[in-house]
């Protein structure tokens, strides 16, 4: 992405977040509230919880459970099924699909939910002033890009149309055989337009607020917690288990562990959420459920930044890591160090290895961009957020690059909001970042890092990169598709560099499966809320 389109989104992103997040501040001051049913600890305060402009973790929990999309995800595979569409038809080109909403679908208050809420909540994404860094994932429909890029001002172009009140007609550019995969993702869910046209961005202080999931919003306290309630009108709500259930904002370890240890709450979610130097003994016990899952843990380069722009001081800063010392001595949880960006366990691909660890070629490369051992090399910024364990991990890069390079790393910790606002503006020069892909393909973690995909965050724009992403997903032909992503990996992890892969993520659950069901295990680290409950 351009940088300019960068700024562009930070500055309209932090206008609707500081308007949405100082009114939510406010909101639900209810005393002596009932005990929730499920108490999880969620990790860091979320950033907002629209659908259409969120882009983490903690943030998609909470969504997910308020807004459905067309499709959802089995909470035991993370394959996608029916949601609000109760079925569908392909065409046998893969570029035409007709979905059948339910005919008993109804918003959390009452009114029914149709067609033209799908539409207008599709197209609300790529509206480019929603500013959704999510935007991308609708690329696949039919001038969705050239909306989302200003090229085409009229909504009304984009590939979905309604054939009557409860069926949808979805045009795309490319037989995208994950489709139904993005139906269930976030930024496709269905929301209120007459609730977002009333109240602007403050939409989510309405009361009631209208949802199409499984609960709805009793209150969201900054610092607190966020509190939702079983939606009794959604479609599946005979098998939503939980009636109340908190997420906790907790980025602390000590204290997430804490609160988890003395049965304040039921469920932690994140490894990195507990200390990793209890995890050799912690694995031992029956609560503790290790997985695999596709995530990648990685650093961005600023390349708008020099000495960054310079792909030989990229190169060198990355031939330095030691990603093993990482994984053994900081993470502690089973990680594999990453060659590549994709996860090998990825659906129908092979990815390609990228550079090793090789410091002598590492200080050659970095004394032929003109910095023999470092001289003349000003101090950069390492930006991370201020969990521990990517604290401990920045504080390990900064030694091996000073002790390799002769380079000098100042490390700059950032709330989670303010850390996402700074890499989206492109405020820093290296910057700690991690994928969790959205469905089982590797174009969930190579489209982000094309010239107009919101989640770029790297100045980094490649035309050969994107015409090869572009070719790659026109074509049906799986094993075709999968050489021609491999050739653009090779471009990103191995010839251009904005990126660093460090190491494969491991899923770490914290719950006891004496008192606690409904949570399964999947490649996704996708687990949906509606159909966990405490054991009777």
């Amino acid at each position: 992405m351009k940088f300019p389109m960068n700024a562009l989104f930070a500055a309209k992103r932090a206008f609707h977040l500081l308007a949405a997040t100082g009114a939510l501040a406010l909101a639900g001051c209810v005393p002596h509230e009932p005990k929730a049913d499920l108490t999880i600890i969620n990790g860091a305060e979320p950033q907002s919880i629209d659908p259409a402009t969120i882009s983490g973790q903690p943030d998609g929990r909470v969504a997910g459970a308020l807004f459905e999309g067309l499709t959802r995800l089995d909470p035991k595979t993370a394959i996608p099924e029916p949601g609000l569409a109760e079925r569908w038809e392909i065409s046998p080109d893969g570029r035409t699909y007709v979905f059948h909403l339910r005919s008993n679908l109804v918003w959390s208050t009452g009114e029914p939910i149709t067609a033209a809420d799908v539409i207008w909540s599709w197209r609300r994404v790529v509206d480019p002033f929603t500013a959704s860094e999510y935007a991308g994932q609708m690329f696949f429909l039919r001038n969705a890009e050239d909306i989302a890029t200003g090229k085409i001002k009229d909504l009304t172009k984009l590939g979905i149309h309604a054939l009557d009140a409860h069926t949808l007609r979805v045009d795309l550019v490319a037989p995208a055989t994950f489709f139904l995969d993005l139906c269930a993702f976030r930024t496709l869910a269905i929301l209120p337009r007459q609730t977002i046209e009333k109240h602007g961005d403050q939409w989510l202080m309405a009361r009631p607020l209208p949802t199409s999931g499984a609960y709805t919003l009793d209150f969201w306290r900054i610092r607190d917690k966020i509190r939702v309630r079983k939606n009794p009108r959604y479609w599946d709500a005979a098998n939503t288990q939980s009636e109340i259930v908190d997420f906790l904002p907790i980025d602390s370890q000590a204290a997430a562990f804490n609160l988890y240890e003395t049965g304040q709450a039921d469920i932690i979610w994140d490894k990195g959420l507990v200390p990793n130097e209890l995890l050799d003994v912690l694995r031992k016990r029956r609560d503790v459920h290790f997985f695999d899952y596709l995530g990648t843990e990685f650093y961005r380069y600023n390349v708008t930044n020099p000495p960054f722009a310079d792909v030989r001081v990229r190169k060198a800063l990355a031939l330095a890591v030691d990603k093993k010392r990482l994984v053994e001595k900081i993470t502690k949880g089973g990680e594999k160090i990453a060659s590549s960006l994709t996860p090998p366990a990825t659906a129908h691909y092979q990815p390609p290895d990228g550079l090793g660890h090789d410091p002598v070629l590492a200080r050659k490369l970095l004394a032929e961009a003109g910095y023999p051992g470092g001289q003349g090399f000003r101090v950069i910024r390492y930006l991370t957020t201020n969990a521990k364990t990517s604290v401990q991990i920045a504080v390990e890069l900064q030694e091996m690059w000073k002790r390799e390079l002769g380079i000098t790393i100042e490390i700059e910790q950032k709330e989670w909001k303010v850390y996402l606002a700074e890499q989206s503006s492109l405020n820093y020069d290296l910057s700690r970042s991690s994928w969790v892909g959205d469905y089982n393909d590797a174009n969930t973690f190579l489209d982000m890092f094309m010239a107009n995909n919101g989640n770029n965050r790297t100045g980094w724009i490649n035309p050969r990169y994107d015409a090869l992403l572009n070719q790659a997903n026109q074509l049906s032909d799986v094993k075709r598709r999968a050489e021609i992503l491999r050739e653009a990996e090779v471009l990103l992890i191995r010839d251009e560099l904005p990126i660093v892969p460090l190491f494969f993520r491991t899923g770490v659950n914290f719950f006891d499966p004496d008192k606690i069901e409904g949570i399964y295990f999947n490649l996704l680290d996708e687990h949906p809320i509606a159909p966990i409950r405490r054991k009777k």
